[in-house]
């Protein structure tokens, strides 16, 4: 699961995904509604990937939280609206997605914004914990036939000059002729 591209943008309600970088900012696409629209460098940005939760410990990445909650949940929506939800309801579940989190520095708002953002990464197709598995195994089978696919590369980038090296040869006899003239003339 990969949430670089996905940003929780000061005064918009849902999770954006960027499409695209602009000069001044970027273009992104509502999770839920679809919509693009530019924000701005001026627009405070934060991106899902650098978000922590606070633990007795330490602190949790937030996607290590979202695949806690998506094996918990068994990829399933929460049964409730979090946005509405009692706190008592929110901290229950909260103990069993992050049984450490610390209950001094975790509020309900956040509670809140976390169950909320998960449904909505979720109904997005965001969270697949599986399909990253795969991709991991993929990218250790791509590791391995990348080399082979490289050496392969390297025979054609190796011909390409070799059929360009001819018109280099026609300009080499055009240089010499230049040169030839040029002694003449002094």
């Amino acid at each position: 699961m990969d949430l670089s591209n996905i940003l929780a943008i000061s005064g918009k309600p849902d999770l954006n995904e960027m499409v695209s970088r602009t000069k001044n900012g970027a273009i992104v696409k509502n999770l839920v509604t679809g919509q693009k629209f530019p924000v701005f460098s001026t627009n405070s940005i934060s991106q899902l990937s650098e978000i922590r939760m606070f633990t007795t410990e330490d602190e949790k990445p937030l996607e290590e939280v979202f695949e806690n909650a998506y094996n918990v949940l068994e990829g399933k929506p929460t049964d409730f609206d979090p946005k509405k939800a009692d706190s008592t309801v929110l901290f229950e579940l909260m103990g069993k997605v992050l049984p450490n989190y610390d209950t001094e520095r975790v509020h309900a708002s956040d509670a809140k914004k976390l169950f909320a953002w998960y449904n909505v990464l979720l109904s997005a197709g965001k969270l697949t914990p599986e399909e990253g598995e795969k991709k991991e195994e993929g990218a250790e089978a791509e590791s391995v036939e990348k080399p082979a696919a490289k050496k392969t590369a390297t025979p054609k980038r190796t011909a390409a000059p070799k059929q360009a090296a001819p018109k280099a040869t026609t300009q080499a006899k055009a240089a010499p002729k230049r040169t030839t003239t040029a002694k003449k003339a002094i």
